[in-house]
């Protein structure tokens, strides 16, 4: 676009051309010693480049090529992580975007994940946790349940950005000869495949209305430095440039550990993520600080002046024991203030507006008068979100599940399985105690873990058996559900889970006692087959073959199913 408006503007705008070539010189034939601009002019001009957004706008109205989105007026909040991964971005980049829900505003997200992967569905639980699982039959990042759960949206799999649908979509527009012979790049084509996926999700609804988001949440998964994220960090600087300051905010969270008998809080990790992010032409508005303990003024301070970033932009998120307590964490340190004052969010009036009448507020002015701020939350949500904190905080009675899985040693395997369980104990004023039980060491006795294993299980109130793949461990799962049946405990079977209790009634009750599955064994005498092969599944293809997302079930009327949803 910019290409096509440069005779335009050298006749009407010669600064402005000044500040293009500047800007963007390597996409030009321009050298920048042919400026004849002072260094302190090109810099002035530089902060005022909104204006040549603006000019672009008005030109294509005038011309009758009005875009169809407004992009000065999308607000994009991007979270990066430094130090370690795994650090909480999930949960940063949803707690924030409750605060913009609390603020009236409607949040929508994207998880970014670098890996080669074209989608998490093939890869193993016990290395990168569970799979989430969208409407759309999406396999997706665990953090995308994170965001659902907070913001209450529904989420595509366009909301989850990997390296390998990236790639796979350059290279098949180049197979058709989409870019006319062009020689494809990492920059522009890999990087404007990125921002044009991230911009249709920052306009796509989410909560169910037609409405667009105003906010668009982007977390950049894995840890600022790593070689496969770069080009997500390249088309980020760029989607920043072309949105405009005013319209861009980025959070970087960083681990501050403590050391010593006396606890005390080390900076120079953060210190050396946020020069490692500044390398990459991207500098934090805010700076959320993972520690165990809150930040002590003396640690804020010293990474503040050193991140050059104002002191009360450096958040503290130390260790709770409800993570629904993040948000208010954020809000007892004037977070949804300073977040709006940063972005001229929608409906936020500044003192200057209310007392002078001067009509819109520049970004200095706001710097200004950052603390007279009047802000628009929206009372019902916050106190839903506050009431809910409360019910867990004040829970007493507890409930005891047994969850028998195969993938129990990684604590990430189930995790939105376990936040089920304790948005039930949320409708139940109760708290969950949850006994994690690996299904193999039910199965022999020789297992060390045997009789543990077994009287965890006949401790509890109820038993889940989520999904899984391949043989092992099954029969110890057969066994968990013979002996809820038998012992009329409450039982849910999700996925493989409700495969093996059918085996399991088949076999104990029917008389079939060879009964399986022909996912396990594909030679099993029909006789025997109490769980077929789906039609659509494959045995050679693995990704993105199952039956997956939110699917018309009809229930048989009489049956016991039936009965218990009321509807058919």
């Amino acid at each position: 676009m910019i290409a096509s408006y440069n005779s335009l503007i050298v006749s009407k705008l010669s600064n402005i051309f000044i500040i293009i070539m500047f800007l963007f010189g390597k996409s030009h034939s321009f050298s920048i010693k042919r400026l004849q601009t002072p260094l302190s002019q090109i810099s002035r001009l530089v902060c005022q480049s909104n204006l040549i957004n603006d000019y672009y706008n008005d030109e294509e109205e005038s011309s009758g090529n009005s875009k169809s989105h407004n992009i000065n007026n999308k607000k994009y909040v991007v979270v990066t992580g430094g130090v370690i991964s795994g650090i909480g971005k999930g949960i940063t980049a949803s707690s924030i975007g409750v605060l913009v829900k609390m603020l009236n505003l409607r949040p929508t997200a994207v998880k970014i994940d670098p890996y080669l992967n074209v989608d998490a569905g093939t890869m193993s639980p016990m290395e990168h946790g569970e799979t989430y699982v969208l409407d759309d039959g999406a396999e997706t990042d665990l953090d995308l349940g994170n965001y659902e759960r907070f913001l209450d949206v529904k989420l595509t799999n366009d909301s989850n950005l990997t390296t390998g649908k990236v790639y796979e979509t350059v290279i098949k527009k180049e197979r058709k000869g989409d870019y006319l012979g062009k020689t494809v790049q990492i920059i522009p084509h890999i990087t404007n495949e990125i921002i044009n996926r991230i911009e249709n999700v920052a306009y796509h609804s989410v909560d169910g209305s037609l409405s667009q988001p105003d906010v668009c949440v982007i977390e950049l998964g894995g840890t600022i430095g790593d070689i496969e994220s770069m080009p997500f960090v390249e088309a980020l600087r760029q989607l920043q440039l072309k949105v405009g300051r005013d319209n861009f905010c980025l959070v970087h969270v960083s681990m501050v550990p403590t050391v010593g008998s006396d606890n005390e809080q080390k900076t120079k990790p953060t210190q050396h993520s946020v020069k490692e992010l500044r390398g990459l032409g991207l500098a934090p508005d805010f700076i959320v600080c993972r520690c165990k303990l809150p930040v002590t003024a003396t640690a804020r301070e010293k990474i503040a002046l050193f991140c050059n970033v104002p002191p009360q932009h450096v958040i503290s998120i130390h260790d709770v024991d409800n993570i629904y307590h993040v948000p208010l964490v954020m809000i007892q340190q004037h977070l949804p203030a300073l977040l709006s004052n940063r972005l001229d969010l929608p409906g936020v009036i500044f003192e200057h507006q209310r007392t002078n009448n001067l009509g819109p507020v520049t970004f200095e002015s706001r710097k200004i008068a950052s603390h007279h701020i009047s802000m628009p939350w929206d009372q019902s949500f916050k106190s839903v979100w506050d009431g809910i904190v409360k019910r867990i905080d004040d829970a007493v009675d507890e409930v005891e599940i047994a969850l028998v899985g195969k993938y129990t040693s990684q604590s990430d395997a189930y995790l939105s399985v376990v936040h089920a369980l304790k948005h039930s104990c949320i409708s139940t004023c109760q708290k969950l105690r949850l006994r994690m039980i690996e299904s193999t060491d039910l199965e022999s006795e020789d297992s060390p873990n045997y009789s543990v294993a077994w009287s965890n299980l006949r401790q509890a109130d109820g038993v889940l058996i989520p999904g899984g793949f391949g043989t092992r461990g099954i029969e110890g799962k057969i066994a968990a559900v013979k002996y809820a049946r038998e012992n009329k405990i409450p039982f849910l079977g999700i996925c493989l889970g409700l495969q093996v209790a059918v085996i399991e009634y088949s076999r104990t009750v029917l008389g079939l006692s060879n009964a399986s599955s022909e996912e396990f064994d594909s030679h099993l005498s029909d006789n025997f087959k109490a769980i077929v092969f789906m039609p659509e599944g494959s045995r050679t293809e693995m990704g993105g073959t199952m039956r997956l997302g939110a699917r018309d079930t009809i229930l048989k009327i009489g049956s016991i199913a039936h009965k218990l949803y009321g509807e058919s």
